[in-house]
């Protein structure tokens, strides 16, 4: 490589110590990460776009610096989802080196991806002292029945109050209100019960029933509401 003259004109004075970097807890061990290859772990990373219309949620599980497993779930964009179906196609077999400099489509994406990186390479892995990791497949474990996004969707006006629209059991159905019109429970749907259920040869009705629960004070409301209609 090329030197500057003051650099040519200088003697070798010999390295004493040589340390190494520092060991992580990766998987059940203590590792000095020297190349990609080193690098172990299943964690996840949230990311959001320049505009903030959006966010995504990656998992990743990388067993010696190769991403074996990709979960990606987004919110709040309808283009973001077909960014994360190119990811999802795009993450597995690369190093995570590679992933972190691959165009990932979107914003959000890109920068979970940043964020994930940054813990995985640090031992602030999920695995971190789980001995021989999480085997792949463990991701779908971050799904509920049915395979589908925990997600929440909240909407609440000042003159007319909360609606809750889709809670983690599932889409909110009815609003169970107590004589001061405070919110004590909620009826829910889990979609993704009810699509197994239906796929599964149950007549929609029948499915439909099966997957619905409540949740909450509901069978002491003085009534329900629609919170999508009313």
């Amino acid at each position: 490589m090329m030197q500057t003259h003051e650099i040519e004109q200088m003697c070798v004075v010999a390295k004493g110590p040589n340390h190494g970097p520092a060991p992580i807890p990766q998987e059940g061990q203590w590792i000095k990460v020297k190349e990609v290859t080193d690098v172990s772990g299943l964690t996840h990373g949230v990311g959001w776009c320049a505009p903030q219309q959006g966010a995504c949620k990656l998992t990743l599980n990388v067993k010696n610096g190769i991403i074996e497993e990709a979960l990606v779930e987004t919110i709040g964009c309808t283009g973001m989802t077909h960014s994360a179906a190119m990811a999802a196609e795009i993450l597995p077999g690369k190093t995570i080196l590679e992933a972190m400099n691959t165009d990932l489509v979107c914003d959000a994406i890109n920068v979970a991806m940043r964020e994930l990186f940054l813990q995985i390479i640090y031992g602030r892995s999920q695995t971190a002292f789980s001995e021989g990791g999480l085997p792949i497949g463990a991701g779908l474990e971050d799904l509920g029945k049915g395979l589908r996004s925990v997600t929440s969707t909240m909407y609440g006006t000042n003159i007319k109050g909360a609606r809750y629209l889709e809670m983690a059991e599932g889409y909110v159905t009815e609003l169970a209100l107590d004589v001061d019109n405070e919110i004590i429970g909620y009826k829910f749907v889990q979609l993704g019960v009810m699509m197994d259920n239906i796929t599964k040869g149950m007549d929609a009705q029948t499915a439909l029933t099966k997957a619905t629960g409540t949740y909450g004070r509901f069978a002491e409301a003085v009534k329900t509401i629609n919170p999508r209609k009313e």
